[in-house]
Protein backbone atom coordinates (compact mmCIF):
# COMPACT_ATOMS: atom_id res chain seq x y z
CA UNK A 1 0.00 0.00 0.00
CA UNK A 2 1.26 3.48 -0.92
CA UNK A 3 1.38 6.52 1.34
CA UNK A 4 -1.31 8.92 0.10
CA UNK A 5 -1.85 12.68 0.32
CA UNK A 6 -5.15 14.26 -0.65
CA UNK A 7 -4.57 17.75 -2.02
CA UNK A 8 -7.68 19.91 -2.14
CA UNK A 9 -8.61 23.29 -3.55
CA UNK A 10 -11.85 25.24 -2.97
CA UNK A 11 -13.40 26.81 -6.07
CA UNK A 12 -16.26 29.32 -6.33
CA UNK A 13 -18.18 27.36 -8.95
CA UNK A 14 -20.79 24.68 -8.47
CA UNK A 15 -19.45 21.16 -8.66
CA UNK A 16 -21.41 20.45 -11.85
CA UNK A 17 -20.18 23.64 -13.56
CA UNK A 18 -16.59 22.95 -12.56
CA UNK A 19 -16.70 19.32 -13.63
CA UNK A 20 -18.20 20.20 -17.01
CA UNK A 21 -15.48 22.84 -17.55
CA UNK A 22 -12.57 20.48 -16.99
CA UNK A 23 -13.50 16.79 -17.35
CA UNK A 24 -12.47 16.40 -20.99
CA UNK A 25 -8.93 15.20 -21.73
CA UNK A 26 -8.45 18.21 -24.04
CA UNK A 27 -8.94 20.58 -21.08
CA UNK A 28 -6.17 19.07 -18.91
CA UNK A 29 -3.30 20.91 -20.67
CA UNK A 30 -4.99 24.23 -19.78
CA UNK A 31 -4.24 23.71 -16.10
CA UNK A 32 -2.00 20.62 -15.71
CA UNK A 33 1.48 22.06 -16.30
CA UNK A 34 2.99 18.63 -17.00
CA UNK A 35 0.85 18.61 -20.14
CA UNK A 36 0.84 22.33 -20.94
CA UNK A 37 3.70 22.07 -23.43
CA UNK A 38 2.35 18.86 -24.93
CA UNK A 39 -0.38 18.20 -27.37
CA UNK A 40 -2.61 15.33 -26.39
CA UNK A 41 -3.18 13.00 -29.29
CA UNK A 42 -5.94 10.40 -29.20
CA UNK A 43 -5.03 6.81 -30.03
CA UNK A 44 -6.67 3.40 -29.65
CA UNK A 45 -5.49 2.99 -26.04
CA UNK A 46 -6.15 6.49 -24.71
CA UNK A 47 -4.13 9.65 -25.23
CA UNK A 48 -0.46 10.16 -26.03
CA UNK A 49 1.59 13.12 -24.91
CA UNK A 50 5.10 14.22 -24.10
CA UNK A 51 5.46 14.31 -20.31
CA UNK A 52 8.19 16.03 -18.29
CA UNK A 53 10.27 12.84 -18.34
CA UNK A 54 9.43 11.58 -21.84
CA UNK A 55 6.52 10.11 -23.80
CA UNK A 56 3.47 9.04 -21.81
CA UNK A 57 0.07 7.54 -22.48
CA UNK A 58 -2.92 8.65 -20.39
CA UNK A 59 -6.28 7.00 -19.90
CA UNK A 60 -9.08 9.15 -18.50
CA UNK A 61 -12.27 8.12 -16.75
CA UNK A 62 -15.40 8.52 -18.82
CA UNK A 63 -17.79 11.43 -18.34
CA UNK A 64 -19.95 10.73 -15.29
CA UNK A 65 -22.40 12.37 -12.91
CA UNK A 66 -20.23 11.81 -9.84
CA UNK A 67 -17.43 14.32 -10.50
CA UNK A 68 -14.80 11.63 -11.04
CA UNK A 69 -11.83 12.78 -13.11
CA UNK A 70 -9.48 9.85 -12.46
CA UNK A 71 -6.64 9.23 -14.85
CA UNK A 72 -3.91 6.65 -15.31
CA UNK A 73 -0.49 7.68 -16.61
CA UNK A 74 1.57 5.01 -18.36
CA UNK A 75 5.17 6.14 -18.10
CA UNK A 76 6.28 3.69 -20.84
CA UNK A 77 8.76 1.99 -18.50
CA UNK A 78 6.23 -0.47 -17.12
CA UNK A 79 4.90 1.87 -14.43
CA UNK A 80 1.33 3.10 -14.47
CA UNK A 81 0.54 5.88 -12.03
CA UNK A 82 -3.06 6.09 -10.87
CA UNK A 83 -4.26 9.65 -10.17
CA UNK A 84 -7.67 9.77 -8.43
CA UNK A 85 -9.34 13.15 -8.81
CA UNK A 86 -12.77 14.32 -7.69
CA UNK A 87 -14.95 17.40 -7.88
CA UNK A 88 -17.45 17.51 -5.00
CA UNK A 89 -20.05 20.04 -3.94
CA UNK A 90 -19.25 22.36 -1.04
CA UNK A 91 -22.25 24.61 -0.48
CA UNK A 92 -22.59 26.84 -3.54
CA UNK A 93 -18.97 26.10 -4.51
CA UNK A 94 -16.90 22.97 -4.84
CA UNK A 95 -13.76 21.16 -3.80
CA UNK A 96 -11.30 19.65 -6.24
CA UNK A 97 -9.40 16.80 -4.62
CA UNK A 98 -6.46 14.97 -6.13
CA UNK A 99 -4.77 12.04 -4.39
CA UNK A 100 -1.00 11.86 -4.68
CA UNK A 101 0.46 8.42 -4.03
CA UNK A 102 4.11 8.10 -3.02
CA UNK A 103 5.60 5.90 -5.71
CA UNK A 104 8.11 3.16 -4.85
CA UNK A 105 11.54 4.66 -4.18
CA UNK A 106 10.18 8.23 -4.10
CA UNK A 107 12.20 10.42 -1.74
CA UNK A 108 10.64 12.86 0.73
CA UNK A 109 12.01 15.69 -1.41
CA UNK A 110 10.41 14.34 -4.61
CA UNK A 111 7.09 13.79 -2.82
CA UNK A 112 7.17 17.40 -1.55
CA UNK A 113 8.08 18.62 -5.04
CA UNK A 114 5.16 16.71 -6.60
CA UNK A 115 2.77 18.02 -3.93
CA UNK A 116 3.87 21.62 -4.60
CA UNK A 117 3.46 21.03 -8.34
CA UNK A 118 -0.10 19.74 -7.86
CA UNK A 119 -0.98 22.70 -5.63
CA UNK A 120 0.24 25.10 -8.36
CA UNK A 121 -1.77 23.25 -11.01
CA UNK A 122 -4.93 23.27 -8.89
CA UNK A 123 -4.43 27.01 -8.30
CA UNK A 124 -4.38 27.49 -12.09
CA UNK A 125 -7.55 25.41 -12.43
CA UNK A 126 -9.19 27.56 -9.73
CA UNK A 127 -8.13 30.77 -11.47
CA UNK A 128 -9.49 29.62 -14.81
CA UNK A 129 -12.77 28.45 -13.30
CA UNK A 130 -13.39 31.57 -11.24
CA UNK A 131 -12.53 33.98 -14.05
CA UNK A 132 -14.67 32.24 -16.68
Amino acid sequence: MFEAKVIACSVRRTARELYEMFWTPESFPKWASGLSEASLERDEAGWRAQGPEGPIRIMFSEHNRFGVMDHWVDLADGRIVYVPMRVVANGDGSEVMLTLFRQPGMSDEKLAEDEAWIRRDLAVLKGLAESA
